[in-house]
Parts: structure tokens; sequence; C-alpha cells
């Protein structure tokens, strides 16, 4: 016979799990004993929703399921938004909480409330363990669930009377999932519809920074030459010096990648996600042909009707249709999409050289960022004004090297994700950059990345303000409310933690404190005051926000 909690713990072994994040209650007593002897490492972080911040970067980068845990009442709570975050930037991840014995369930009780259904809106599936000997079954459907097209958050609840009991169960073993291959008369179809195209376009959505699935795409792009335009969470799909590369698409409704959307006689969607960018955004008026290329079927949506729909394996699909390619000579118009390539090179250099004192211009933060890091280094943004400025001038070599929250977007992921970041891929630089108010929603976790000694930077843009509500509201009614606040002595907080901490006033020095920030062993932070009177600049060029941004 084996406790119930014990065999919890060897159905996670069995399944890779290495490290699961969180905060325990009493009510994980005897499943926090369990992980004792285990092979899984316990990180213990200051809040449940920096726990679920981490276990959901952990999840994007690897690939592999991300573990946290909490207890009942409040410390489920606390996990709710990080997991609804992960769960809707397609995060696979695995929630575990606690709960308050099966004996007491029924009535009014200290903490109990309902979690399994308060998870079910954020997750893919939330299920409360009722019986010891289920949990096998229950461990390799959540895992099994959680890293299915498209990946997300699943939820399990084991009460703490069940946790104890004695079970005679083994775990289950895993097994790996073949995805289905894709219709060949639905990739018939799609071709003929490239094939007879002028200017057919490739929108990227977060599906395609899979490993496997950029190889494709950048391989089908260099044999037809068609462009690609990438979502917020999509960036390093293809090479930021591609060619066929068209950088990002999501931010202004006029930006300048808008011409060559409106210009495509054919919009080749891969791994597109609506959670992203809505399709009413570039194509309210619903004339253009449309192929779906996806793991699953389309979303139904008045303004994304495909033509043809290529369902099954994402990188076979892209595959299959370049081997179609090879063997027609095509004729593209896509001088409009080099066109637009040039402009945006020229929109990156363009504040590349600011110099002097005062508030640093963001283009000129973004640039200088893009430059300490390497091809395989981590940059995470969070939700703010800094997260428009890094989507339209932060571009990536590689996928997977810019973590954006960018389908729930929640504020407060830069530092528990960074930490994240940095014990999922040891040996890669990795920066979060964070809005004041952004950062300081998790500032915690700054005790969490001291103690576990993480080798990471943070760059802190500070303008005292939540600068984006403040965007947003300034463009609508050409003025806004209140949205100011004060901040703490960024370098004293720094080193009350442990950090190494600078600031920086002139654009000029901004590199070298970047780069001496990543070269500290453990963690740094960097704030910069930030000038966002580009902020409304940016919108009288380009034409009002559109951004779904939180």
């Amino acid at each position: 016979m084996t406790k119930a909690s014990d065999l919890l713990v060897q159905c996670l072994e069995a399944e890779g799990i290495t490290c699961i994040f969180g905060v325990p209650g009493e009510e994980n007593a005897d499943f926090m004993l369990s992980l004792q002897d285990s092979s899984i490492e316990f990180i213990l972080t200051r809040h449940e929703q920096g726990a679920a911040f981490m276990a959901a970067v952990h999840g994007r980068l690897t690939g592999k399921v991300g573990v946290c845990l909490g207890t009942l009442g409040p410390g489920a709570t606390n996990l709710l938004t990080g997991v609804a975050d992960g769960n809707m930037d397609r995060a696979p991840m695995l929630v575990i909480t606690g709960q308050g014995a099966t004996t007491r369930q029924h009535k009014e009780s200290h903490q109990v409330m309902n979690v399994v259904d308060m998870f079910r809106p954020v997750t893919k599936w939330s299920q409360a363990i009722l019986q010891p000997s289920a949990i096998p079954e229950i461990i390799r459907k959540a895992i099994k669930l959680a890293e299915a097209e498209k990946p997300g958050a699943v939820h399990i609840e084991l009460a703490e009377d069940i946790a104890g009991m004695d079970v005679d169960a083994e775990p289950l073993k895993p097994t790996t999932v073949r995805r289905a291959a894709p219709d060949q008369k639905a990739l018939d179809q799609a071709w003929q519809l490239i094939a007879a195209a002028k200017r057919p376009l490739i929108i990227a959505g977060n599906g395609t920074i899979r490993t496997r699935v950029s190889q494709a795409l950048r391989s089908f792009c260099n044999v037809t030459g068609i462009g690609v335009l990438m979502t917020f969470m999509a960036k390093g799909a293809v090479d930021l010096d591609d060619e066929s590369c068209l950088f990002t698409i999501g931010l202004g409704q006029r930006d300048f990648p808008m011409a060559v959307v409106e210009d495509a006689d054919v919009i080749i969607t891969m791994g597109y996600d609506m959670v992203e960018y809505p399709p009413e955004n570039w194509n309210s008026d619903n004339d253009t042909k449309i192929v779906h290329i996806d793991f699953i079927p389309a979303e139904v949506d008045a303004d994304y009707v495909p033509e043809v729909e290529i369902v099954g394996d994402l990188a076979m699909a892209i595959s299959q249709l370049e081997e179609r390619a090879r063997h027609e000579d095509v004729n593209f118009d896509l001088a409009g999409q080099k066109k637009l390539h040039a402009t945006m090179q020229e929109e990156f250099v363009a504040c590349r050289n600011q110099h002097g004192k005062g508030p640093v211009k963001p283009q000129k933060a973004v640039s200088d960022v893009r430059d300490c890091l390497g091809p395989d280094d981590i940059l995470l943004c969070g939700v703010g004004a800094h997260k428009m400025w890094v989507a339209r001038h932060y571009q990536a070599h590689e996928p997977g090297t810019c973590i954006i929250s960018n389908g729930f977007c929640s504020m407060g992921m830069p530092l528990p994700g960074a930490i994240g970041a940095a014990l999922s891929c040891p040996g890669r630089k990795i920066l979060g950059l964070a809005g004041d108010a952004d950062f300081l929603m998790n500032v915690q976790e700054m005790e969490t990345a001291f103690r576990l000694g993480t080798d990471i930077t943070m760059l802190i843009w500070e303008d005292n303000a939540y600068g984006l509500i403040a965007w947003k509201q300034q463009q609508e009614f050409g003025t806004h409310t209140d949205l100011s606040f004060t901040n703490p002595d960024w370098v004293k907080l720094a080193e009350s933690f442990g950090w190494a901490g600078s600031r920086c006033d002139h654009a000029d020095d901004l590199k070298g404190h970047l780069t001496k920030a990543l070269q500290h062993e453990g963690p740094a932070l960097v704030v910069i005051p930030i000038d966002y009177s580009e902020n409304m600049k940016l919108t009288e060029r380009l034409g009002r926000l559109t951004a779904r941004s939180g």
C-alpha cells in the first residue's frame, strides 16, 4: 500500500516533472512531505501569483508542463490571475491546490470554497481527486490535456484527508501522442489559392514558435519568398534578419504593416490565435481570402471565414505546402512587402543615437536592450506602455526568446517570469522589462530571486504613472484622469533585497548599465526614466492604438 500523496508525487515523477513552484499550507502537508523524498524540487515563492507566472513561463519556454501549488481558499484565489494568464498565453501548466477534508466540505467551514468550479473558466480542465485510486488516471489526463494543442492550464484539487489515505495503485506510463496528418485535398485547395495569388501574405501566430513549426515556416518562406507578419507572441518564428520577416502586427490599426495586409489577395494564417489580435482589426470588410493552417479548426468569427482550413500537425502542413511550391513556378508581386521590410528597418534605427540627459526614449531603450542580448538570450516583457514599444521595436532571432503576455494580458509577469526562465534555461542571459507599476505588482519575488541566486536582470521604465491607461485615455478623450503614483528609491530597494542596483539618467549610459547588470552574477536591477511623450507622437503618426493590451 502507498499513501495517496506519495502516489501523486510518483505520478508527477513519471511524467518528467522536475520542479514545482508555490506556497504550501497545512492542507498540503502530506504532499509536501512526500516531495521531500522525491526527485522533484520544490521552489518556495513569496506569493502564489508569482508561482503561477513562473510555472507558465517554464511551460512556454520548454513546451513541458510547468507546475504550481497553493493551498485552499486564499492560496487558491491568489493563483488565479497567473493561471488565467498562462492559460490564455497557451502555456502548458498544472495547478495543484489543497482543500479541507471531505468530512467538512458539505457545510460552512473555515476557508472552504468551491475551488474546482472557480478554476473552470481559466483552465482546460478542473477536477478534484475524489478517490486515491483515481490519482494515476487524473494526473495522466491532466498532463495530456495541458500539452495538447492549444496548450493551457489544468487544475487538480487534493483534499487533506484523501492525501493521507492508503492506496494500492501505480503511475500510468506516459505515451507520446502523434498529431493527425493534414488532409491532402485541403492542402491541394490551399496551394491552388496561394499559387493563383499575386500578393500572398502570412500572418504567423503563437502556434508557429514551436521549434519544428518555426523551422518549417522558415523553409517555406525561403522557397516561396512570401513575407511573414508575426503577432506579439510569435516573435522569432522568422529570424529578424530574414528578408521574409515583416516584423510585428497588432499594435496600431494604421501601423505600416497594415498596408501589406490590405494589399494582400490571400492571407495564410499559421498558428493564428484570436486572443492576440482579433480579425476585425485586419479584415473588418471580410473581403480577403484566408487559408487557415493550425493544429485545430478555426474559431467562428464573422470577420474570419477561411476559404480553406488545414487542420493537423502544423509543421507537417507547412512542409507539404512547400513540396507543392517546389514543383510549380509562381509569379508573386512582393514589392510592397520588401518596401515594408525596409521601412521598418529605418524605424528601428531612427532613435539609436539619442544622446544627453533626461528621460530615455522608448525606441532607444528597446534598441539598447536588443544590442545587449544575444540571439538565444531571453527577454520577458510585461503589460503597459512598455509592452507596446517592445512589441513594435524589439525583434527576435529565435522562437521563444521574447516572452510577452498577450492573451490574458496580466501585469506582474516579468519578475517571476524571469526567475522561471532562468531556472528553465540555465546559461542564457535573462532580462525582464517592466514598467514601474508592472514591477511592483510582484516585487516580493525579489527575495525569491536572491535566495535562489538566479542570474537575472530587471530593467524598469519609470514614469510614475499607469502610462498605458493614460495613453489610451489621451487618444480617446484628449485628456486623462489622475493616474500618477510615487515610487521607492529603486537602488536602495535593490540593495535591501541583496540585488545589484543602478539608476541610469543618461541615454548615453544605458548600454553600459545593462552590460554591467547582465554580467553580474545574481539578480540585478536597472531603472531608467522613460520619455512617454513619445506615445502620443506615435499615435499622431500612425493613428489610434488598437492593441488588446489590458
